[in-house]
């Protein structure tokens, strides 16, 4: 297990992790977002996935519990599980058909359905600091593969945002 912190100070610190981190994943990876309640887990996906070129309206999938993007390199799935009574709505879903060779998936809210979800390459955990007026993403590696997609996301980064 490997993991790294970075310092978010605002909505452009944010774009640039997003953009390096959209150059280090490839297919096949599992991110998982945790943080509180409008802490910015649903910004940040959003700002990931424009980095893979899409052009449509990212919405936030509160309401439809998964939204789809389909670009030339990837599947890109972005669950939000916050209105899930129980674990097994997984199932009930069908979101294990989404997790493929070619899908990246980031699931908010993963904690309601853990016993369900595939192997998780990174955990990307987001916490409000009031007072230091900003905010930490804190990222796990789980795998090989996520820790060779941090290794790279740090080449890309440097120290910039620590």
């Amino acid at each position: 297990m490997k993991q790294q912190t970075f310092k978010i100070k605002d909505l452009s610190d944010t774009q640039n992790l997003a953009k390096h981190i959209a150059n280090s994943i490839v297919a096949d990876f599992v991110i998982t977002l945790n943080g509180e309640l409008g802490v910015g887990k649903t910004t940040f996906v959003r700002e990931i996935i424009k980095n893979f070129g899409v052009t449509d309206n990212i919405k936030s999938p509160t309401f439809t519990y998964v939204e789809p993007y389909i670009t030339d390199k990837y599947n890109i799935y972005h669950f939000d599980l916050y209105r899930f009574i129980d674990s097994s709505d997984w199932l009930n879903h069908g979101f294990d058909e989404y997790f493929n060779s070619s899908s990246l998936c980031f699931i908010e809210w993963a904690e309601k359905a853990k016993n369900y979800i595939p192997t998780i390459d990174w955990e990307i955990n987001l916490i409000l600091d009031d007072r230091l007026n900003l905010r930490i993403f804190e990222i796990i590696a789980f795998t090989r593969e996520g820790e060779e997609c941090l290794s790279q996301l740090m080449k890309h980064v440097g120290n910039s945002l620590k």
